[in-house]
């Protein structure tokens, strides 16, 4: 086992070993839990939030023991790296590795919990929702300035961001932080196309251009045609791709 331990949390590293031993039954489930499976847990003064990374495949499992970080040690350390650079996400705690002779059998990566927080994708889903519009030109603003710091959120899907209101202002936690590339300078084509996984919503699509085209000097028009060209891409990617895993389905096996 690796067990990397954030130096202030370092009190609670027999209550998390604790919590791995009876993470199968224990703990609250967030989320729907297809791939991954997150779930928080009450620790003395603390509610901390573990990932439960998919199991790999035999080659990922070995590649990830001997020559790439891990998604849970990414998480770990780009969560770092985005608090260092002026961005919000939840607090790192630690991260676990487990392992046998092939590689990476399991591996977590925990953070806070926290708490009075709603998704990008509730603000999305609600076209009544307080203060959307204003929610939607901050999102856009973060993201212009992760671009800014040569920084592509691969994972730019509306789950992905946390909203918390505080002394009136929206504050914006990135988290499923393990995809991400870096850049000394990107383009405006590679920007707008990091959108392709937001929305489909032309009213959306049209707020989120006009904001970007502010922000960065580019043309509104070339901007909301760019974004919606690789939404409408990125649509029909994952359509063909759940009839492809239908008729696979269907085969006999």
């Amino acid at each position: 086992m690796k067990f990397v331990l954030s130096e202030e949390y370092a009190l609670y590293k027999n209550d998390i070993l604790n919590i791995l031993n009876n993470f199968k039954n224990e703990g609250v489930v967030v989320g729907r839990g297809n791939r991954n499976v997150v779930k928080y847990f009450v620790v003395k003064d603390l509610v901390l939030n573990f990932k439960s990374f998919k199991q790999h495949n035999i080659i990922n499992r070995h590649v990830y023991k001997h020559y790439r970080r891990s998604k849970a040690h990414r998480s770990y350390d780009y969560a770092h790296m985005l608090l260092d650079k002026g961005f919000l996400t939840p607090k790192p705690i630690a991260y676990i590795e487990n392992y046998d002779w092939i590689g990476v059998t399991s591996s977590y990566y925990i953070s806070e919990q926290l708490q009075e927080v709603c998704t990008l994708a509730d603000v999305l889903a609600d076209p009544d929702f307080a203060d959307r519009e204003q929610i939607i030109k901050g999102y856009t603003q973060l993201i212009y300035r992760l671009h800014e710091h040569g920084i592509i959120f691969i994972d730019n899907a509306a789950g992905n961001f946390l909203i918390k209101k505080s002394e009136g202002q929206y504050l914006y936690f990135l988290v499923d932080l393990n995809r991400m590339s870096f850049y000394e300078e990107i383009n405006i084509t590679k920007r707008l196309k990091n959108f392709e996984r937001l929305t489909n919503d032309r009213k959306i699509i049209e707020s989120i251009s006009a904001e970007y085209a502010k922000l960065s000097g580019a043309d509104y028009e070339f901007c909301r045609k760019k974004i919606t060209d690789y939404s409408a891409q990125k649509a029909r990617k994952r359509k063909a791709k759940k009839i492809l895993k239908f008729y696979k389905y269907l085969l006999p096996h």
